[in-house]
């Protein structure tokens, strides 16, 4: 196979990817765990097919760019002022706590200061591009805890580059200073930030306008843009990742850009598929026997450590614990950065290739034990739920309501796009709504007259016995999360609701599995407007049959 033309290797290696991930289906499995099984496969630990600078890492790049631009493109930047400080927080907090914890480790397991040092860098930093895959595949990037994980993630890329920063300045042993370096990598910041938002004030609104006349030129200009700037990026010092955000965050607010984002996102998931080739194919397992029993100790550390701390820090914020669980599993592994580091560091003579094999072999651990930890999120809540109950605060429990005699006609959880609509509804036919989301921007946003909205988790038993229940004569759920909606009406049920129950369903087994368990109305969204929309078409049809001659 040596002596194959790349373009015949490439298709060897599609044709495997394929076939793995069609295993990987029918065995139920997360593709992306197949597919850097296949990287191991084809790189140097397995047939040496696929080297290092090769054609599959430059794909892998692309897929990169286009998947963070894709993030920065639907994010609103309301959205990022509201969840900025917890952002910050458990970003912060995470990397400190997981460094220290990890050097403290690693010198109870007899290794020298500089060798910890290193191990515990490497376990700091979480894989932003799996994790937005993941929370991408599941819908779940727009939810309250996948904004806050990409706020996070971001947080710890800008900490990457000033860490590979330092060691890059260490390494050369020069007479420049890290004062001084760090000092140019804000001064470039800044002034790619300030590049950026004259293109968005007086550059991009003229040229998309006139670009959106041809849909194929859209999509050229995307790609183009969302690559130039992560060029330009990492050329300044910074990870190409965190350019191609900022692209992305610089068209968000034009309307192109939902017309932008559908037509990239099958050229997204086939690039990434690249990407996990590229990352198996980067595996090292040289010494990888002899790091088993520390592999595990570490690997153990992240998967429960990692998200542990998340958990903690968003509880003293005054986040649910529900939130705080499903963000912090985003951190339940090592990065690609990690692997970066290692290299780096083996490159600098500070650690040896026994060091980069045990990074390695945790990585793999870690990347493939947070992809079902992730993947599965919803319903390991629901098992670890009495468990992580002792990390609620009870100060996210009370329902502030102005005057607690109002009439309350109906207690309606969710306020999403449906759930407002239902809000708005109901308002206006003059009933008054107690509304309850467990995104504190929703809940700001939809206070009005007519509306109450308070700050709560439909799956929070203890929160349901601060509502009116007895005044109400409806308790409406717009979530459409099988277990969340199961787990309102038992405790409904519990406190002998004697009100209409109305829970929504987006699938035909969701909506059988409330109606068994005593759900008196199923709400179906989707149904609704094929319902809608079906009768808008007839009355069309009927208008112009009538003005046929």
């Amino acid at each position: 196979m040596a002596d194959l033309h790349e373009f015949a290797l490439i298709a060897v290696i599609l044709a495997i990817a394929a076939c793995a991930g069609l295993l990987a289906t029918r065995l139920r499995q997360p593709m992306i765990v197949a597919f850097i099984g296949v990287g191991i496969l084809v790189g140097p630990a397995g047939t040496g097919w696929v080297v290092a600078d090769s054609t599959i890492e430059l794909l892998a790049r692309l897929g990169i760019a286009i998947l963070l631009f894709l993030v920065g493109l639907k994010l609103d930047l309301h959205l990022i002022r509201s969840t900025g400080p917890v952002a910050l927080a458990t970003g912060l907090g995470q990397v400190l706590f997981t460094s220290v914890v990890g050097y403290l480790i690693a010198i109870a397991l007899g290794m020298d200061s500089v060798t910890a040092l290193y191990v515990a860098v490497a376990l700091t930093f979480s894989s932003t591009i799996i994790i937005v895959k993941l929370l991408s595949d599941k819908r779940e990037l727009e939810q309250l805890h996948g904004r806050i994980a990409v706020g996070f993630l971001i947080v710890q890329d800008i900490v990457v580059v000033l860490v590979m920063i330092a060691l890059n300045v260490f390494g050369r042993q020069s007479g420049d200073s890290l004062a001084l370096n760090i000092i140019l990598v804000i001064v470039k910041g800044l002034g790619l930030l300030a590049a950026i938002a004259v293109l968005m004030r007086y550059v991009l609104p003229w040229l998309l306008h006139h670009i959106a006349r041809s849909q194929e030129l859209l999509v050229l200009f995307g790609v183009s843009y969302a690559v130039s700037i992560a060029a330009v990026s990492d050329t300044l010092g910074f990870s190409s990742e965190v350019g191609a955000f900022l692209a992305g965050v610089s068209l968000a607010s034009t309307p192109y850009r939902d017309a932008l984002g559908a037509r990239l996102v099958s050229l997204r998931d086939f690039l990434l598929l690249f990407f996990f080739l590229d990352l198996g194919s980067r595996l090292e397992f040289t010494h990888a026997a002899d790091q088993i029993p520390e592999a595990a100790i570490f690997s153990l550390f992240v998967l429960i450590g990692n998200p542990l701390i998340v958990v903690l820090i968003m509880a003293v914020m005054r986040y649910p614990v529900r939130v705080g669980f499903l963000a912090g599993l985003t951190v339940a592994q090592i990065s690609e950065f990690s692997l970066i580091l290692a290299a780096l560091g083996l490159s600098l003579g500070h650690i040896s290739s026994a060091t980069v094999s045990l990074i390695t072999v945790v990585g793999l651990l870690t990347i493939g034990g947070s992809t079902y930890l992730i993947l599965y999120s919803h319903q390991l809540y629901a098992r670890l739920a009495r468990w992580l109950k002792v990390f609620e605060r009870t100060e996210t429990r009370k329902v502030d309501i102005a005057d607690e005699d109002a009439e309350v006609y109906a207690i309606l959880y969710g306020l999403g796009r449906f759930g407002r609509h239902v809000a708005d509804h109901l308002s206006r036919a003059g009933h008054s709504v107690l509304a309850v989301d467990f995104d504190p921007h929703r809940v700001g946003a939809n206070s009005r007259d007519g509306v109450t909205a308070v700050y709560g988790s439909a799956e929070d038993v203890h929160f349901l016995e601060t509502l009116p229940l007895a005044q109400a004569r409806f308790v409406i759920s717009t979530i459409p999360l099988l277990d969340t909606n199961l787990a309102l009406l038992h405790a409904l049920h519990h406190h002998q609701y004697r009100g209409h129950i109305a829970l929504t369903a987006h699938t035909v087994h969701d909506a059988e599995q409330l109606l068994a368990a005593g759900t008196e109305v199923i709400l179906e969204p989707f149904s609704l407007a094929a319902d809608a929309a079906t009768q808008v078409l007839d009355q069309l049809l009927a208008k112009d049959a009538d003005t046929d001659p």
